[in-house]
């Protein structure tokens, strides 16, 4: 299968196959993280999300007709393999916890935060950043709305990234493009930080 990253920089493929990622909540932003890091190369993916695919999802989340009423994470793995079978890919069906994140994620090198409820996004932040401050998380903060291009930004806390424009809410209505850039902000930045390091 090494043609599918034959066209990565030099030094890409090695690295990223020896890396772990976890991606926790596999909506908007974690399926489309998830899909673009396996696209790179990424060697072991670590999900976590309760969730099943609705209609709803189907305008921002890469999950298709067939799919509506199956686990998320469930369909997510099967189509991550469809990309890359070489790929590593733990799945976890459950709404995570505070106590969850050691246990589940705690190998990872980077915790890419995608969930949806800003309480949630506090906690685990708070949570990753208290039990592994050397490791970088990223989060998605501010993708609602369409347009408005130069307000998505990358900014950084000590070993906390956020991708967005850290203002918008959902109810701003969520649009397919916007959810994807910034998705792909996240994953972007996860790969420019392992290939530093």
């Amino acid at each position: 299968m090494s043609d599918i990253f034959a066209k990565n920089a030099d030094g890409m493929t090695g690295r990223l196959s020896r890396a772990v990622i976890g991606i926790a909540g596999c909506g908007g932003i974690g399926s489309n993280v998830a899909v673009s890091l396996v696209r790179a190369g990424i060697g072991k993916l670590i999900i976590a999300d309760f969730d099943i695919v609705e209609a709803s999802n189907l305008n921002r989340q890469y999950y298709f007709i067939s799919e509506i009423g199956k686990s998320k994470v469930t369909v997510l793995k099967d189509r991550l393999l469809q990309i890359n079978p070489d790929c590593e890919i733990t799945v976890h069906d459950k709404e995570l916890r505070r106590n969850d994140i050691g246990p589940i994620f705690g190998e990872a090198e980077i915790m890419i935060e995608a969930f949806d409820r800003a309480e949630s996004k506090q906690w685990l932040i708070e949570e990753w950043a208290t039990n592994y401050p050397e490791k970088p998380v990223i989060s998605g903060n501010g993708l609602s709305g369409f347009g408005n291009f130069e307000s998505l930004k990358v900014r950084r806390t000590g070993n906390i990234w956020f991708c967005g424009d850290g203002v918008t809410s959902s109810e701003s209505g969520l649009c397919s493009a916007r959810v994807a850039i910034v998705s792909n902000m996240q994953a972007n930045l996860a790969i420019e930080l392992l290939m530093k390091n």
